[in-house]
């Protein structure tokens, strides 16, 4: 969401690279902001708005889409896939933390065929940073990614029996993706509002967004600092 991603484009000074040198398709209204930070070259790349409704273009299709073109087109080392997520308190997640997904998953895309039941699922371990989860203060957990903000009663048995902490709506997609490509990728989450708690979620969502965005910028600000300097 433009909500999440504008932090960290002044964060990182990033500049945005105009329409008519955007090196995507004609017609994708992904956004890319790029610069320079600590000798490391920066490419955020946005999904920007539906271009029918005007509002953020968020799911796993557009996810999947940016993905796979910032891949082809920007060939990075490493995909940092940074965003906001909903919890589990039950897990032990509550308002405030942040996370560095260690697998990511689907909850939605039930397939009761043999094998193919496995490719719905679609389990992924994502990059190993050891070394980064020593030294910062991201706590970490499982991320079970579906199209939908809310929960059909199959989505919570599937998000209970994956053993997942975190929900979001894209995370599993970007990690398809860069899994067929061989490209690393880690996943920071910041958590937006608890599903298991007693507020209402939507109600929780805007009134923690902002909060939310900041963690994730200091966080994500503290990932790239540690990965300066490192091959």
């Amino acid at each position: 969401m433009q909500a999440e991603m504008l932090p960290l484009v002044h964060r990182f000074q990033l500049l945005e690279v105009p329409a008519c040198e955007s090196i995507f398709p004609k017609g994708a209204p992904w956004a890319r902001y790029c610069g320079n930070y600590k000798g490391l070259h920066i490419d955020l790349v946005w999904p920007g708005k539906d271009p029918a409704l005007g509002v953020d273009s968020v799911g796993t299709l557009s996810a999947a889409l940016v993905t796979y073109a910032s891949i082809q087109f920007l060939k990075p080392d490493l995909i940092i896939n940074a965003g906001t997520a909903s919890c589990f308190k039950a897990k032990g997640a509550g308002m405030g933390d942040v996370f560095l997904a260690s697998d990511v998953v689907f909850h939605d895309r039930r397939v009761p065929i043999p094998v193919l039941g496995l490719y719905g699922n679609g389990a992924r371990k994502t990059f190993l940073t050891p070394n980064m989860l020593k030294e910062l203060n991201l706590k970490v957990g499982k991320l079970s990614t579906g199209d939908s903000r809310d929960m059909s009663p199959h989505d919570v048995l599937e998000i209970l029996s994956n053993g997942a902490t975190l929900k979001d709506m894209e995370g599993a997609a970007v990690a398809h993706v860069a899994d067929m490509f061989s490209t690393p990728a880690i996943f920071v989450k910041a958590v937006t509002e608890i599903v298991d708690g007693e507020k209402p979620r939507a109600e929780e969502f805007l009134q923690n967004l902002t909060a939310a965005t900041k963690a994730l910028d200091q966080a994500v600000a503290e990932v790239v600092n540690f990965i300066s300097g490192k091959c």
